[in-house]
């Protein structure tokens, strides 16, 4: 535990510690395995365990990064579409971009602020609204407003932990990132058991 310690105090004193974590932010919104919300409520644990940065710096850092990502995507879909690779047409992709176009139509701005918190539909809303030319001054500003959230709510959720649950930094760290993955799953499978039943009432 010491040597992991030491390691991640190297980490928190590092000037690229931000940078790092901005990184894996930015390729989450692209690519869903990459564990962008983890980063966040790990660097929000050690923000508050070793004091070397400020809160408010995870979040803002958070926040940015997470805004250029969506928005890239975004761009993606408005200037390529979003049938241009086999990836694309996965069923679970497929069905995602469906909800969103159908949702984006009747209230963008809600879905949007919405699927920020939500891997999957980020990704498929963001490239939806993209291809269906959602007003770019529109979409901007939720966008910056929902990953703002998002940073704050990802980051406070480890500073809680850190400040709550004993043990060092070390134990803080684990337990924050168990409780980002685990919030993940549970609205993963929450909106899987809503679609199983939607899709039940209209057989």
């Amino acid at each position: 535990m010491d040597g992991v310690d030491a390691w991640l105090q190297a980490i928190a004193a590092s000037p690229w510690a931000l940078v790092g974590m901005a990184a894996l932010v930015f390729a989450d919104a692209f690519l869903v395995v990459v564990p962008g919300e983890a980063a966040v409520t790990a660097f929000g644990a050690l923000a508050v365990s070793h004091a070397t940065f400020p809160l408010a710096s995870v979040v803002v850092v958070a926040a940015a990064a997470a805004f250029a990502g969506d928005a890239c995507c975004y761009l993606v879909g408005r200037t390529v579409g979003v049938e241009r690779w086999a990836w694309m047409r996965g069923p679970r992709v497929g069905a995602a971009l469906e909800w969103a176009r159908a949702r984006l139509e009747r209230n963008a701005a809600v879905v949007l602020f919405t699927a920020r918190f939500v891997p999957f539909a980020r990704l498929a809303v963001n490239l939806a609204a993209g291809a269906a030319r959602v007003d770019p001054g529109r979409y901007l500003g939720v966008a910056a407003l929902a990953a703002l959230a998002w940073a704050a709510y990802q980051a406070v959720i480890g500073a809680i932990v850190a400040a709550v649950v004993p043990g060092g930094p070390v134990v803080a760290v684990i337990v924050s990132i168990v409780v980002a993955v685990g919030i993940g799953v549970g609205i993963d499978l929450v909106l899987a058991r809503r679609a199983r039943r939607r899709a039940a009432a209209r057989g």
